[in-house]
């Protein structure tokens, strides 16, 4: 059945409406979760936060999105990837309306939801991208799993431009407020997209799939041909099975902490760092970020298209090294100044070429590496282990500088040197998994991938 999908040569208007979705849900969902950047800025000075303190506060979603994608990504093997979409949006578009009641001072409140939104945004990454990989063609999945991902940074430049001219207006409780209402506005726009026909086929639901594929193809289901016994193949989720997979969950998992602990280290920080570098204000700080983010579509899209050049290995290892370089040279050379302008914003933007462009094969690839009935499964938990990033990238930085530091200039310009070089060395770790352990997965299709892989599995045992 799914040969008439992988035969191919474009994609549907109904096939092209569920990336665009999904387009949509990954930029808000991530406007979202990189909002807090923005108002730590605001609230950093007045509360008189520690680097400790504000490390805990960035970090606190970073442990819900381990937990999240975990869980969610588990969920949506058992249940469906269309219902576990719908409730991590629930999850945390609700959590960051509660933010809007942020007390003065309030940061331990505020480290408390931010692991609720954590634990929202972290599901719905995990759900989103294997669920519109099922609906694409082999030859494709590469590019559209990055080209969903390449607009995420779009949604981190929103938060800039609302921390730039909304947040002097509102404030940054306001922020939040205006968080809520793009996150339910994805709710209504994916309410359309059916379940995954490769799930439905997975649960016996041989005319539910048919149904579910014909509308992505826009074809009569009866004109479809019936499924083969390999596609109807029905492997209970266990979640210990992850570990009969040894190597896709070494390129996996710690492709995702090299990639997430140097990127979130330098994205969660950069706000703050600008104002203190740059010696701005925090509405500046959030200007001189667009240009950041920009860097990172750009990077994105060129990656997406990388992916079907040169492979997911090739491309893994591009972005790690690559970004690894760039983030080293921005801190060695942070105080200097290229042509009148600021070295250290300069080797941001290109270095978010390759950290935050390189995610546009980080999380498809970490889909395409696992069998079909742990595929969420196993980029749930990769995407969690991952996550640890998202602590030892903050907090690594805020241990380097001295914790207990008021953030001040004269607490941390000193430390960016060896900080950045510590972010680097995770991104350097990430490239060299990417690189000498990846599984390609360039133009295959999902049923070939699930037979090698359940036939090294069947070798090893």
């Amino acid at each position: 059945m799914f040969e008439v999908l992988d035969q191919r040569q474009s994609l549907t208007g109904n096939q092209k409406r569920i990336v665009a979705a999904a387009i949509l849900g990954d930029m808000l969902e991530f406007f979202d979760y990189f909002l807090i950047g923005f108002v730590l800025a605001f609230v950093v000075g007045p509360w008189k936060l520690t680097f400790m303190q504000s490390a805990i506060v960035l970090l606190s979603s970073g442990i819900g999105a381990m937990l999240g994608a975990a869980f969610w990504g588990w969920m949506a093997d058992k249940i469906g990837r269309r219902p576990v979409f719908n409730m991590t949006i629930l999850n945390f578009s609700i959590a960051t309306g509660i933010l809007y009641f942020t007390p003065d001072n309030g940061w331990i409140f505020l480290t408390v939801m931010r692991t609720f939104v954590g634990f929202g945004v972290g599901g719905l990454y995990c759900v989103d991208l294997p669920l519109v990989q099922e609906f694409m063609p082999a030859r494709k999945r590469g590019f559209i799993g990055g080209l969903v991902t390449a607009f995420i940074p779009i949604g981190v430049m929103i938060g800039s431009l609302f921390g730039a001219y909304l947040a002097p207006e509102v404030g940054w409780r306001g922020l939040f407020a205006a968080g809520v209402l793009p996150a339910l506005a994805v709710l209504v726009v994916r309410a359309w997209v059916p379940e995954s026909p490769r799930w439905l086929l997975r649960q016996g639901r041989v005319a539910d799939a048919k149904k579910s594929l014909a509308w992505a193809l826009e074809m009569d289901p009866n004109d479809l041909p019936d499924p083969t016994p390999l596609e109807c193949e029905s492997t209970p989720t266990r979640f210990l099975d992850l570990f009969r997979y040894p190597r896709s969950l070494i390129v996996s998992w710690f492709g995702n902490l090299g990639a997430q602990t140097g990127v979130y280290g330098v994205l969660l920080w950069a706000p703050t760092l600008f104002v203190l570098v740059l010696h701005v204000s925090p509405a500046e700080a959030s200007k001189a970020m667009i240009a950041v983010t920009i860097g990172g579509v750009v990077g994105r899209v060129s990656f997406s298209m990388l992916s079907e050049k040169i492979g997911r290995r090739k491309s893994g290892g591009l972005l790690g090294f690559g970004a690894a370089l760039f983030i080293a040279l921005a801190g060695i050379y942070h105080g200097d100044m290229i042509f009148g302008v600021s070295a250290f914003w300069l080797l941001l933007i290109v270095a978010f070429f390759f950290a935050d462009g390189g995610f546009a094969v980080v999380g498809p690839y970490a889909a395409e590496v696992w069998p079909s009935h742990l595929r969420t499964s196993g980029m749930g938990s990769a995407y969690g282990f991952g996550g640890l990033g998202k602590i030892i990238g903050p907090l690594g930085l805020a241990l380097v500088v001295g914790s207990s530091n008021v953030v001040k200039p004269d607490a941390t310009l000193d430390a960016i040197q060896p900080a950045f070089l510590y972010l680097a060395s995770w991104f350097v770790m990430a490239g060299a998994v990417y690189f000498f352990l990846g599984i390609e997965t360039k133009g295959r299709s999902i049923e070939e991938i699930d037979r090698d892989l359940k036939a090294v599995a069947a070798a090893a045992e």
